[in-house]
């Protein structure tokens, strides 16, 4: 009979992050059309749209931002605001106007913005790490930044986030969100690929505000940001995170960067990795390269290394299907976390029915290509209520977090919705064969 270790004893939490239709954000609604032929002469419909504006008397104006204002009261921030900043952005393709008023540059504006519910159809793909501000926690507690895969409309996929703080005794308190969000801003860049700079409104916190796609690679969305709190050789603190780019035909990986969660830059990877899903960096170089494990064959997990952040190719395989609940294929649940023993890396693994589940491994620290042991079953499986949601038999995740001696994981249940477990990490090891 084959050995089959103890289960790992799991503390499961009860809070539950779920797809929220409430959660709305102001977004830029384009308007294109070919020119033809208008009351106004031959036009694209939105300089039409436009012109039809500009002949509008001022208190016509007046009594139209003000049902404006009624319709979507208490449900936005700086609506003027923003409105404003979207008459500049979409000026270029109106036309000549002359001199507009700024009441009429505000309502040009709303014709071209639209309500958007960014985590109505899901919430799911979580990652976390140490907030970048550890300032007044003791007692081992941590705060955390969590980065949440949201799905709206035409299951677009952008990144949300949350904020909290966890305890050395295995318990965890996420800080209550903003009454409202606020969708990042684009810099302005050249070409339709990247790299893009992207910056938060500072007038809400961090959970408070959405990145959406901007490129074309992004147009159907970022899925599956897998968050890494990088320490660089001079000592700089530093986010990564590596994320899918979904343009509704193909996938790309790319690359977010930053320091504080105030502005990031999104920047496409080039070489043969970056043509597949789930590449997810070690928290430090090793021997001098950027290093990674990542999923080459659609069904193996490899261990990559790199010069330059950006370009990740061919890499060492480093383990395969192995066990019953990994037979169909397996990947990394983001990136390794380093403890006493070596590299802890969480792992997914499809089976029969296409149930996927989540283990572990144990790679050497200084030969990370060397596997010590790894999960013979999983230590977390959909059952009962984690079994149900958009897509059945699912629980995944795109990264944990390491407090004190036990592991915090925010998992996606079903694609659908987000529960955490934590367990401790001694005892996941001792699993391992």
């Amino acid at each position: 009979m084959s050995f089959r270790p103890e289960p790992v004893k799991l503390h499961h939490h009860d809070q539950l992050l779920a797809a929220d239709p409430s959660r709305v954000v102001l977004r830029p609604f384009m308007i294109i059309s070919e020119p033809r032929d208008t009351p106004y002469g031959h036009m694209t419909r939105a300089e039409r749209i436009a012109r039809a504006i500009l002949e509008l008397s001022p208190e016509d104006v007046e009594r139209e931002l003000e049902q404006v204002d009624h319709d979507f009261f208490g449900r936005h921030w700086q609506t003027h605001a923003i409105f404003m900043e979207r008459y500049h952005q979409v000026l270029p393709m109106l036309g000549d106007l002359g001199e507009v008023d700024e009441q009429r540059a505000k309502l040009i504006g709303a014709y071209f913005s639209h309500e958007y519910s960014y985590a109505a159809a899901a919430m799911m793909n979580p990652s976390i790490v140490p907030h970048p501000d550890q300032t007044g926690v003791n007692n081992g507690s941590v705060k955390f930044v969590m980065s949440l895969r949201t799905v709206g409309e035409g299951h677009i996929s952008s990144i949300a986030f949350r904020e909290g703080v966890a305890t050395s005794g295995n318990d965890f308190k996420l800080w209550p969100e903003p009454p409202f969000a606020l969708a990042a801003q684009a810099d302005h860049f050249d070409g339709e690929g990247g790299p893009v700079t992207v910056r938060r409104h500072q007038s809400a916190p961090l959970s408070g505000n959405v990145i959406f796609p901007i490129t074309r690679p992004q147009k159907n969305g970022l899925e599956d940001l897998r968050l890494v709190h990088f320490t660089e050789d001079d000592g700089r603190q530093i986010y990564y995170g590596t994320y899918t780019a979904y343009s509704g035909r193909e996938v790309s990986c790319e690359m977010l960067t930053t320091e504080k969660f105030s502005s990031f830059e999104l920047r496409p990877l080039s070489g043969i990795a970056a043509q597949h899903k789930g590449l997810a960096l070690f928290p430090r170089k090793i021997d001098g390269q950027y290093a990674a494990i990542h999923r080459l064959d659609a069904e193996s997990i490899y261990y990559l290394t790199t010069p330059d952040r950006f370009e990740w190719n061919r890499g060492r395989l480093i383990m395969g299907p192995k066990y019953p609940w990994e037979l169909v294929q397996m990947g990394n649940c983001g990136s390794p976390i380093e403890i006493d023993e070596g590299w802890l890396m969480l792992t997914h693994g499809v089976g029969a029915m296409r149930q996927y589940s989540i283990g572990a491994a144990l790679l050497d620290k200084k030969q990370p290509w060397r596997v010590l042991g790894r999960s013979v079953e999983p230590f977390l499986t959909p059952i009962g209520e984690t079994r149900e949601g958009y897509v059945p038999n699912v629980v995944y995740t795109c990264g944990a977090m390491k407090i004190d001696k036990s592991l915090l994981i925010p998992y996606a249940v079903a694609d659908s919705s987000i529960k955490f477990v934590t367990l401790d990490i001694k005892e996941l090891v001792a699993s391992l064969r």
